[in-house]
């Protein structure tokens, strides 16, 4: 059974937590926390305040998704935020590696994110110390941008290799996903699913929700 996270990127932020609640309301497991820095993206959003005041009110798993140039300097109000899982760019660590312990010693989940044209191989030598592997299937830093294909391709390597291993890794897909293309992202291996304007893009929260299970079902 996929899991959907809904990134509040795409909800209306002068209604923030009740857009949240819709998601939630509507079964959506994770809640997607797009951090950016203006720094390694060209965009500005929000920083652990927003999180924490969202974290007493929702109860999912809280997934942030730091696009920030030096991570590991705020761990300390993540975690105190309420954050559940962390996950960091490949290519934005000097030292992936450290990082990652520097997630784990908070108490949260650690995971990985690789962008569109980051081989899956270049963290072949951390696979085993994360929890979940996040692919771009779009460049990061705006939302709405449109899927891109060779991201099929990119999650059956990184499946294939966590199975040769007998790992347990979550692999999450962030960029693009909507009811036409779901099913063949999930059948690739996905099994988390962030989405964007396909949730929180719809009036009715609840059947943009059942389109996409139905759909990762071929229904």
């Amino acid at each position: 059974m996929i899991k959907l996270a809904p990134s509040i990127l795409s909800a209306n932020f002068a209604e923030l937590l009740a857009d949240c609640k819709k998601a939630q309301d509507a079964g959506c497991e994770y809640l997607h926390l797009d951090v950016m820095d203006g720094h390694y993206v060209p965009n500005i959003t929000f920083g652990p305040a927003v999180i924490k005041s969202l974290r007493k009110d929702i109860d999912m798993v809280f997934d942030a998704h730091l696009m920030i140039t030096d991570p590991d300097a705020y761990m300390d109000a993540l975690a105190d935020a309420g954050c559940d899982i962390v996950t960091v760019h490949q290519e934005a660590c000097t030292h992936l590696h450290r990082t990652i312990q520097n997630i784990k010693s908070h108490g949260m989940k650690a995971g990985v994110v690789l962008n569109p044209a980051t081989p899956v191989e270049t963290i072949k030598h951390v696979l085993c110390d994360v929890d979940m592997v996040l692919l771009m299937s779009v460049n990061p830093g705006f939302g709405g941008q449109a899927f891109i294909p060779e991201t099929i391709n990119k999650i059956k390597e990184l499946k294939s290799m966590i199975d040769e291993r007998g790992l347990e890794i979550d692999i999450e897909v962030d960029g693009g996903v909507k009811a036409s293309n779901i099913k063949e992202v999930v059948d690739a291996g996905a099994n988390i699913i962030v989405g964007g304007s396909s949730i929180f893009g719809h009036d009715d929260i609840n059947k943009a929700v059942e389109d996409l299970r139905n759909a990762a079902q071929g229904k």
